[in-house]
Order: structure tokens, then sequence, then C-alpha cells
């Protein structure tokens, strides 16, 4: 809840920003703007895996956009821990994307409270995230599970963010 938000500040963990909107919005370059004007040592956690050569060249064109003094950490499944582990090395990280960690993982609500949990609770984070409940109703139960908890992992990532921004047409908008 947003008392999280707090004890993460006093803790020095904060869910920093939360960044989403639809596919191709301009998410990833805006959290990756915001960042480097906050951060002096960046580092991106990747939940993508090249599973095929499509998602191979998005990962290509990802790593080609960021600047040397980047880091960057791939990791599908524990963002948290791997947060953890590198804290001391950088000041601020991106998670890029919560969507894919979700179909990485498909955790049940309590694995999005865990989740949330160690995102307010750990370094400064900025979270890039997909609205996939837009749309239309899916035609099957598995997805619209997901969509449901996609919808259930961005609004417990708003509550505990400082600020929200929603991608319109490549241009940020502040919610939050």
């Amino acid at each position: 809840m947003l008392h999280l938000a707090a004890a993460a500040e006093e803790a020095g963990g904060v869910v920093v920003a939360l960044i989403g909107g639809g596919a191709r919005s301009g998410k990833s370059r805006f959290a990756r703007e915001y960042a480097e004007r906050r951060f002096e040592r960046p580092t991106l956690v990747a939940t993508a895996q090249a599973l095929d050569e499509e998602m191979a060249q998005r990962i290509a064109r990802h790593r080609a956009e960021r600047s040397a003094r980047w880091g960057t950490i791939e990791e599908p499944v524990e963002i948290v821990a791997a947060m953890a582990r590198e804290a001391d090395r950088y000041d601020g990280f991106v998670v890029d994307c919560l969507t894919l960690w979700l179909s990485n993982v498909h955790p049940g609500e309590d694995g999005i409270e865990r989740l949330v949990e160690g995102l307010a609770g750990g370094p400064p984070v900025v979270l890039v995230t997909n609205e996939v409940g837009c749309g239309i109703v899916p035609d099957n139960e598995l997805a619209r599970r997901f969509r449901d908890l996609a919808g259930i992992l961005n609004r417990r990532c708003a509550e505990v963010a400082q600020e929200v921004y929603w991608m319109a047409f490549g241009i940020p908008v502040r919610v939050k």
C-alpha cells in the first residue's frame, strides 16, 4: 500500500517512477532519458529474453541506444535480487519491462505483492511497463488472467512510485 513508499524512502530505497503506455509509445526512450538526468551511474535491468531473431534485434537496438555510462543486467526473473547484488556499483536502475517479467514468471497476486515490496525496499528504480488492459477483452482465460495480473502489477507499482508517467504518442504525461 502507500505506506510502503514512505517506509522505503526512509530506508533509502524508492520506486522513483513508473512509466507506462502502449506498445512503441516511447516508454524505454523516456525512461532512459529520465534516468540519465537523475542518476550518475544508471543500469538497465533487462527482463527480455532473445528467444527468437526478432527479439534479438529489439534487444540489440536497445543496447545501441544506451551510452557507455550505462550498466546492463540481463535478468528475466529475479530482478530484485539482481539489483541488490549491484546496488553498490550503480546509483539507479531502470527495469524494462515489468510485463515481460510477468510473462516470464507468471506469479499470482502474492508474487506481485512480494515483487512490489522488494522494489519499494530496494535501491532507486525506474519501472517501465506496458498497459495491456485498454484493448478488447481477450477471448481466452489465460490471456484474461495475464491482463488482470498486469493491471494489478501496474496499479501496485503506481501506488508506491513517487512519479507516474503515461506515454501517449511519444509524449510523457505526468499522472502522479
